[in-house]
């Protein structure tokens, strides 16, 4: 009969266990020592190796001939153990034994000596779905066992074990297994039973595998019996149903370029090849997480990577996207896929949702107006948005305007400079508005103007576009003319300009303009 992959290659020694090296490290120094517990609490994920070290340390404690805290695997005890035949090594499921019955039926047992081992090991496994009746039932057995007793307790839920449990027991936390190590063993496994297996199809099923060894055999198992001939990543996402890493990489950058048409087409193309919605979605939103761990972490984000993504697409696709269009786009999807069960038409969800993460403009609220400010102040900090032609406009992205960065102030060339006398702006003004009447003499305060006097030129200085565009005509300015001369005793050209504006000699001709209608220079005799 065929054996499963991840029941043939459980590992039978502290030392084939892959990914746990302090805690196997620990049980085997406590098993050569003599120096073991009464009780140890085995927590982690799932298919880390918690009921196969547990089934391992019950074998090590009662072997014949241990090596070097290992079982033998040879012995009538380690085979018996192996089989299941032995009557003192006893494995509980706690989901399906949960009552306080069964607990009391368990502590009127253990205080039975073992009749075929040195000692007797109850391994209760999922032990966080005992009832709190129960629980209370296993305390005074735990705090105080027999010498043959030993419990090995294994949950993958730690906060649900009351803290009456946790403080009477040795606690081992499993971690999850590197992709790296996943990979190793599935490559070995499939040298073992004959499995053309390549690197890139290893690497793929041990990130989908999210850390356990268990899920890694099974999905390896799986595509083998489906697969003749070599398997490669590409065989991999077909057999399994996904999407795979080159479409969900090929569909953010539809969506980074705004591309509608092609993320439809895309996902149009995966439906008909019969890829699941909520994958699809779900695959997304797993590299969508992906590049928002490159984008706020970027030192330290290629350890955090999720099965669906690639080192090298993550690192192109990163500078695509603003930490706030990625925030918003993790956020759509979640709705979305958390939508699904009360949904008439899954497809219609999908596609609606890729139109708005494409399209960001057609949604007005916070989330998104966030996402686009970002994008455009990531560009702009980059470099990317450059100022335009007088008239033209530059776009870096579909729907993005480009805005021309503001000049920022410079100090004026030197040049010979003739310096006003002392009240100068004070009178030119008091003079304009006692001629002048009107909305157009009321511009020239010093919180609007402020005159700057160079050589034969006296700049009007204005206060923002506004004040300028007001300011910046052709009888206004020669009024100002006229009037700074008589105070003046010579004759003076006049500019309106922006507070903004750099003035160089390079932009004084051009800037000695009274507007578009009459760009002459007017002279005014003293």
């Amino acid at each position: 009969m065929y054996q499963a992959l991840y029941r043939k290659y459980r590992p039978q020694t502290f030392d084939d266990v892959v990914g746990q090296q302090a805690v196997t490290m620990t049980l085997k120094n406590q098993v050569q020592t003599g120096h073991m517990s009464h009780a140890y609490l085995f927590t982690g994920s799932r298919g880390t190796g918690k009921t196969t070290c547990a089934r391992i340390l019950a074998k090590a404690v009662n072997c014949r001939n241990p090596q070097q805290g290992n079982p033998c695997n040879c012995c009538d005890a380690c085979r018996a153990i192996d089989a299941g035949t032995c009557m003192d090594v006893l494995e509980i499921d706690a989901a399906s034994n949960n009552g306080v019955d069964n607990v009391r039926d368990l502590r009127d047992d253990a205080v039975y000596t073992p009749s075929q081992v040195k000692m007797r090991v109850y391994i209760i496994d999922e032990v966080h779905m005992l009832s709190t009746s129960a629980f209370n039932a296993l305390l005074k057995i735990i705090e105080e066992p027999p010498e043959h007793l030993l419990f090995i307790l294994a949950t993958t839920e730690l906060h649900k074990v009351p803290a009456t449990i946790l403080s009477r027991c040795q606690r081992f936390s499993f971690r999850r297994i590197s992709q790296e190590d996943i990979a190793s063993r599935l490559q070995y496994v499939a040298y073992q039973e004959n499995i053309d297996l390549d690197n890139g199809a290893a690497r793929a099923l041990a990130r989908m595998a999210d850390g356990g060894m268990r899920d890694g055999l099974s999905l390896l198992d799986q595509c083998a019996s489906a697969t003749v001939g070599e398997l490669d990543s590409s065989r991999v996402y077909a057999c399994l149903g996904i999407a795979g890493v080159q479409s969900c990489a090929e569909m953010m950058k539809y969506i980074a370029d705004g591309n509608t048409r092609g993320a439809l087409e895309l996902f149009n193309r995966l439906y008909s090849e019969g890829k699941d919605v909520a994958a699809m979605l779900d695959e997304l939103a797993c590299m969508t997480r992906d590049l928002l761990m490159m984008k706020t972490a970027p030192g330290s984000a290629m350890a955090m990577l999720s099965g669906v993504s690639d080192e090298k697409d993550v690192a192109e696709l990163e500078k695509a996207f603003s930490a706030g269009e990625l925030a918003r786009m993790m956020e759509r999807l979640q709705q979305t896929v958390a939508g699904f069960t009360k949904s008439g038409s899954r497809r219609m969800d999908a596609e609606l949702c890729l139109i708005g993460l494409c399209r960001p403009e057609l949604s007005i609220d916070a989330a998104s107006l966030n996402a686009r400010l970002s994008r455009l102040e990531d560009r702009i900090a980059s470099g990317q948005i450059v100022s335009a032609p007088a008239g033209k406009e530059t776009e870096s992205a579909p729907g993005i305007r480009q805005e021309k960065p503001a000049v920022p102030p410079a100090p004026v060339e030197p040049e010979a400079v003739t310096e006003a006398p002392i009240g100068f702006e004070s009178d030119l003004f008091a003079a304009i508005k006692q001629e002048g009447s009107g909305a157009d003499t009321g511009w020239f305060v010093p919180t609007n103007v402020r005159t700057l006097l160079q050589g034969d030129v006296l700049y009007l200085r204005c206060a923002g576009s506004f004040v300028l565009e007001q300011i910046n005509k052709p009888e206004i300015l020669a009024r100002v003319a006229e009037k700074a001369g008589g105070i003046l005793k010579h004759p003076v050209r006049v500019a309106a300009v922006n507070q903004a504006d750099r003035i160089t000699r390079g932009k004084m001709s051009a800037l000695l303009k009274f507007g578009s209608e009459n760009p002459e220079i007017v002279k005014i005799k003293s």
